[in-house]
């Protein structure tokens, strides 16, 4: 399988490759692309500073172009919290996409999305103050109607970036269910 990684808005940290290399290590071939150039922090509020200083914009500029040469193998597009909803924006304007991994979020939905039926898996804390449960029963539904074939896994007591060990979030437990069900939905596809 085919996979575009983004991260969050922490930037290109070493989960992010971890994860990568675990992707690879499963079989598949992962790009990541560096929507921040190289910039990464530990900080949320620092990380959505970045975000908001290059615009939404621009940030989504970036990943088209960087999808844009491997699209027509058939992406599934993945991410991290920010990366997820980057990765979402492109999986529902992409014809060509397989799957939707998303890890710990999601975005809005285009009122004209329209997808035949794409696999997509979302892995999210619970709670999580980013994701809050009011928000993802409208996501859902908004997703299911859209077309796309939706699983949800939430994990209790974990943080919102828990599959990152350098996070104060992390949860190895938590973590490893994650990858485990999410190898098995790439699998699947």
């Amino acid at each position: 399988m085919d996979i575009m990684l983004f991260h969050s808005v922490h930037g290109p940290r070493p989960a992010v490759e971890a994860a990568a290399e675990r992707l690879r290590a499963a079989g598949h071939r992962v790009w990541v692309p560096d929507l921040f150039d190289g910039w990464t922090t530990e900080s949320v509020e620092e990380g959505m500073a970045k975000r908001d200083e290059l615009g939404k914009d621009e940030l989504l500029k970036r990943a088209i172009l960087a999808a844009a040469p491997y699209s027509e193998r058939g992406l599934v597009y993945a991410g991290f919290s920010f990366g997820a909803s980057v990765a979402q924006t492109l999986a529902l304007g992409d014809e060509k996409a397989r799957g939707l991994l998303l890890l710990h979020g999601t975005s809005d939905l285009a009122p004209n999305a329209s997808v035949d039926e794409l696999p997509v898996q979302l892995h999210v804390a619970e709670p999580d103050p980013f994701e809050t449960d009011d928000w993802l029963s409208s996501w859902y539904l908004q997703m299911r109607r859209a077309g796309a074939d939706v699983e949800v896994y939430r994990y209790r007591g974990a943080g919102h970036m828990y599959t990152d060990p350098d996070l104060p979030d992390w949860d190895e437990e938590a973590a490893e269910r994650t990858w485990s069900v999410a190898l098995a939905f790439l699998e699947s596809l």
